[in-house]
C-alpha cells in the first residue's frame, strides 16, 4: 500500500475505534511523519484527501480536527456522493509527489527561460521527447510537425478559428461529442453539422453525403473511449472514414485523449492510416496526469503548420515553460510509462467489474454499453421514464450523473442515453450507485 493511503486507513481506523473523537485534534503532521517514516508532503496529501471526503477539517496554525457531525465513519461513507459525472483521473492515483520532484528539477534547469517568451511551437527538448514517445502510439512525425498547446481545448479552439487549405468553412462533429468542442464552435460562430454516433458506429452513406455537399473543413472525431459514450471505432471503420476524407478533401481532427488507457494492441489511431496528410492528431497529458498541468501535443500536416503557428503565437505567445519542462523530465525519467501502466490496470479492472456487474443485472429497462477501458460507459433507458427526472431524483440521493444534452447540438439529443463516468469511483461505489440507479429507473 502507498504510504499516504496507509495514513488514510490508519486515521479512519482510529476514528472507527473512537480513539479520535468528533471535534478533537488529529495527530500532528510531525507525529505521523515519525510513525510512518515519510515526508511532510505525504502526510499533507493524506490529510487533504480526508478533507475532500469531509471527514476532517483544518484550522491554520492549529492542526486538523474530526468534523463534529462525523459520529460514525461508516454512515459517512454511505452518505458520501457517488460521482459518476466527473471526467478526470482519480485523485488518489495521480502522481503528485513524483511530478513535484520534476517541477523542482524543471525550475533549476529552465530558470533562465522563465524570464522570457519562448518559441510558440513549444519547448524543443519536450518536443524531441514527445516525437519519440508518439512512435509507441503508431504516430510518426518529425519535430517540425509537433506543437505544444495549453491543453487540447486551446488546440481545438485554434483549429476552429483558422482557415484550412481546402477553403471550406463548416465543421462536422459526432452526435453526441465532447461538449468543449461544441462550446468552441459556438463561441467562434462556426456553422456546425452533426452526425449521429451510437454503438453501431456512424452511417457511412450519410457521412459521404455530408462530406460531398456539406462544405466541411474538418471532421472532429474521438475514435476510442468516446466522450460521452465510451464507444470505439474498429480499424475497418477508421479506414472507411479516412478514405472518404481523402475522396472529398476533408481534414480529420482526431482527439485521442485517452490513448494511454488502450489495452488492445491492435487498435491504431486514424493518424496511422492516413496516407494523404489530412489528419490532425491531439494528445492530452492533462487528462491522465494532472488536470492543472494544461499541456497537450498536436501533430499537424505540413499544409497547416504555418497557419497554426501564427494563431498559436498570438493566442498565448507560449505555453508554460515550467509545465513543459516538468513533463519532459517526467517522460524521460520513465515515470510516465510506469504511471500509465498503473492507470491502464486501474481503469481496465474497473470496467471489467462494471461489465460483470451489468451482465448479471438482467434489467429490461436498461441497455448497457461498457468498453474494456477508459473513463466512460453509457446506458440507454428503454422504458418511458424521463432521463432528466431520473438525474434530478438521483441527485437528491447523492448520485451524480451528466445530462447528455450538453454533449449535443441544439437540434439533436438522444434523451434516453446517459453517460456513466467511472474515473473517480471505487468498485464498491459502482456497485452501490448502480443499485440506486436501477431502483429509480424501475420505479419510474
Amino acid at each position: 500500500m502507498i504510504k499516504y493511503q496507509a495514513i488514510i486507513s490508519y486515521i479512519k481506523s482510529e476514528i472507527s475505534k473512537g480513539s479520535i473523537r468528533p471535534g478533537k485534534k488529529l495527530p500532528s503532521i510531525r507525529n505521523i511523519c515519525e510513525r510512518f517514516e515519510c515526508s511532510k508532503v505525504t502526510v499533507v496529501k493524506a490529510y487533504d484527501l480526508l478533507e475532500k471526503e469531509h471527514i476532517i477539517y483544518s484550522i491554520p496554525k492549529s492542526g486538523h480536527y474530526l468534523i463534529e457531525n462525523n459520529l460514525n465513519l461508516n454512515n459517512n461513507i454511505f452518505n458520501k456522493e457517488i460521482d459518476f459525472c466527473t471526467a478526470a483521473s482519480d485523485s488518489c492515483i495521480l502522481p503528485y509527489e513524483e511530478f513535484q520532484h520534476c517541477l523542482n528539477q524543471a525550475m533549476d534547469v529552465y530558470k533562465e527561460s522563465l524570464f522570457y517568451h519562448s518559441n510558440a511551437q513549444g519547448l524543443e527538448n519536450l518536443i524531441h521527447v514527445i516525437v519519440k514517445q508518439l512512435q509507441d502510439y503508431q504516430v510518426f512525425t518529425d519535430k517540425k510537425g509537433v506543437f505544444i498547446t495549453t491543453g487540447s481545448q486551446q488546440a481545438i479552439n485554434i483549429l476552429t478559428m483558422m482557415p484550412f487549405p481546402n477553403g471550406k468553412e463548416n465543421v462536422l462533429i459526432e452526435q453526441p461529442t465532447y461538449h468543449g468542442v461544441i462550446k468552441s464552435l459556438d463561441l467562434n460562430n462556426i456553422n456546425t453539422i452533426g452526425i449521429q454516433r451510437n454503438h453501431n458506429g456512424i452511417d457511412f452513406d450519410e457521412l459521404e453525403e455530408i462530406f460531398k455537399y456539406g462544405n466541411i473543413k474538418f471532421f472532429y472525431i474521438i475514435p476510442r473511449f468516446h466522450n460521452p459514450t465510451g464507444f470505439s471505432y474498429s480499424n475497418k471503420e477508421k479506414k472507411q472514414i479516412i478514405e472518404l476524407a481523402e475522396k472529398y478533401d476533408v481534414y480529420i481532427v482526431e482527439d485521442d485523449y485517452l490513448a494511454d488507457l488502450e489495452i488492445n494492441k491492435k487498435a491504431d489511431p486514424i493518424y496511422a492510416l492516413d496516407s494523404s496528410s489530412r489528419v490532425v492528431y491531439l494528445k492530452s497529458y492533462s487528462k491522465i496526469l494532472l488536470p492543472g498541468l494544461r499541456v497537450s501535443a498536436v501533430v499537424l500536416p505540413k499544409s497547416l503548420l504555418k497557419t497554426f503557428e501564427k494563431y498559436k503565437r498570438w493566442n498565448d505567445l507560449n505555453t508554460s515553460i515550467l509545465s513543459q519542462g516538468a513533463l519532459e523530465i517526467y517522460i524521460k525519467s520513465g515515470m510516465f510509462n510506469a504511471h500509465m501502466k498503473k492507470l491502464r490496470k486501474v481503469y481496465s479492472e474497473r470496467m471489467r467489474y462494471l461489465n460483470e456487474l451489468t451482465k448479471n443485472l438482467h434489467n429490461s429497462n436498461i441497455k448497457w454499453y461498457v468498453p474494456n477501458s477508459g473513463f466512460f460507459a453509457s446506458f440507454e433507458i428503454t422504458n418511458s421514464v424521463s432521463t432528466k427526472d431520473i438525474i434530478k431524483r438521483l441527485y437528491t440521493k447523492n448520485i451524480l450523473l451528466s445530462d447528455t444534452k450538453k454533449f449535443c447540438l441544439k437540434d439533436y439529443t438522444n434523451e434516453k442515453l446517459i453517460r456513466l463516468s467511472i474515473s473517480r469511483v471505487s468498485n464498491n461505489e459502482i456497485n452501490r450507485g448502480l443499485s440506486i440507479i436501477l431502483k429509480e429507473i424501475d420505479e419510474g
